[in-house]
């Protein structure tokens, strides 16, 4: 809690990220190869990280009771969750404990462990209330509340998957989470008040043909959206609220979703849409992405608070690191997509001819996208499997739709389907539809150029179906 008298139901919040300026010195061997890589890529059994493993897992690495060197943001809050001043300080800073996320939630429902209890009333629960009063702030600033479950894979001793589950989510990764968003504010505030060019994490509004599209799937479902010129994340928050609960739920998220532009890294500010900030840069995980070592330099060179800071062969250069470090980011993650389709092909191989629920997760004109309910395993439909109807592809209403039967396959719906095919070299999954698709709305598959195809045809040769990159990352 803040002891200023005129900030009374304040609170004072220290975010501490490792110093990794201290160890990387610009234009170094080390700092070339780590702004080649442009950040870590992580697979389901191994990370090929940014920085040497000295760096990574011990000198930038939290220790319990071991003092590492830090740059932190000291920050100040009012009792709504406004942000009143911040402060960037160097120094060195002493883990009490390491928890984990699952420890700290466990802690604050009131069952704490024997690492956790002690630090309960003095440490957590004041941690806990200052993360209550910035959540105030952020409810009002609304940032597009996309809430999509992620599927982990457990590597057994053997390398092999011992399972895939849903990762877990406790409340203690938002508190995180809504702490480091701040301190990225924080410092794209001070990079730009102290007159430093920095490489921004920015993120556009979604055009305005994507926002004709959605409206109009939208309407499909008789819901209004508006799409004026002033269009904010709480337009899409309302509608995301208005579904919540219903069979329309996960359906109406993916296509949101698929309306938003991708975030990138540069040098020109134009905010950040999704988190409806004016200004923000990455700046707390310097060990893992390159863009917050660039912004740990600018600060330190702009406060003055060492000779490790911002370069001019640096600051020459930021335009072309932020399109490399754009484009490391994108590869990474297809990397990683690529892989965990591999791994889970490789794990359900030995399960052909078993049957799945799952979800429509993509429409095209040449059949369906699936997704797993259990294991989030992404499998392939062909059109030719559907059954003896031609089926056009209904762009507007993300569907095929049967122009005899009248029948939809919409994404989003509930289907059961049985694995006829797992390939792990390329991680590609094919299925046979058993159940779903439901009678299609009025007029629906009439608003395509062409139609998508035959159900019942000879099958064509299988393989992995090209899919657009995902969105970016916060």
């Amino acid at each position: 809690p803040d002891d200023d008298p005129k900030n009374e139901g304040g609170v004072v919040a220290i975010v501490a990220i490792a110093d990794v300026a201290a160890y990387v010195k610009p234009g170094s061997p080390m700092d070339r190869e780590a702004r080649k890589r442009g950040n870590s890529t992580y697979f389901p059994d191994r990370v090929v990280p940014m920085l040497p493993e000295r760096i990574s897992n011990d000198l930038c690495s939290l220790v319990e009771g071991e003092d590492r060197a830090c740059f932190a943001v000291r920050i100040v809050f009012d009792r709504n969750g406004n942000k009143r001043s911040h402060e960037f300080i160097r120094g060195l800073m002493r883990s009490a404990a390491s928890l984990s996320y699952r420890q700290v939630q466990e802690a604050i429902d009131g069952r704490p462990d024997d690492a956790a209890g002690p630090l309960l009333e003095p440490v957590l629960k004041p941690l806990w209330h200052a993360y209550k009063v910035i959540m105030k702030a952020r409810e009002v600033r609304a940032p597009l509340d996309l809430d999509l479950p992620e599927h982990k894979i457990d590597i057994g001793e053997d390398g092999r998957i011992a399972g895939v589950r849903i990762g877990d989510k406790f409340e203690s990764m938002k508190l995180i989470e809504e702490f480091m968003i701040q301190a990225n504010v924080c410092a794209a505030e001070t990079a730009e008040a102290q007159r430093r060019s920095v490489i921004y994490r920015i993120h556009d509004a979604p055009s305005r043909e994507k926002l004709v599209a959605l409206a109009e799937f939208l309407a499909t479902l008789d819901l209004n959206f508006t799409k004026g010129e002033n269009i904010r994340p709480a337009n899409f928050n309302r509608i995301l609220k208005q579904v919540d609960g219903t069979e329309h739920d996960r359906m109406v998220s993916d296509v949101v979703l698929r309306s938003q532009a991708q975030a990138v890294y540069s040098p020109d500010n134009i905010g950040h849409f999704g988190l409806n900030l004016r200004r923000y840069a990455h700046f707390t995980s310097p060990i893992r992405r390159y863009a917050d070592l660039t912004v740990h330099r600018a600060l330190i060179a702009g406060l003055k608070l060492g000779k490790d800071g911002q370069t001019d062969d640096e600051l020459a250069e930021l335009t072309e690191i932020a399109e490399h470090i754009s484009m490391t980011e994108r590869r990474s993650m297809l990397a990683e997509r690529d892989s965990k389709d591999r791994f889970i092909a490789a794990f359900l191989e030995a399960r052909i001819g078993a049957e799945f629920t799952g979800r429509v997760s993509g429409v095209t004109r040449f059949g369906l996208f699936v997704k797993l309910d259990d294991t989030g395993a992404d499998g392939f439909v062909p059109i030719s499997t559907l059954g003896g109807d031609f089926f056009h592809h209904d762009e507007i209403i993300h569907a095929l739709v049967g122009q005899r039967t009248r029948i939809a396959y919409r994404l989003g719906d509930a289907v059961r389907v049985r694995l006829e095919e797992a390939v792990p070299v390329t991680g590609g999954l094919r299925f046979e539809l058993l159940e779903g698709g439901s009678e299609a709305p009025k007029g629906a598959g009439r608003r395509t150029r062409s139609p998508a195809g035959r159900g019942g045809a000879k099958r064509g040769k299988y393989g992995k179906s090209p899919r657009k990159a995902p969105r970016g990352r916060r």
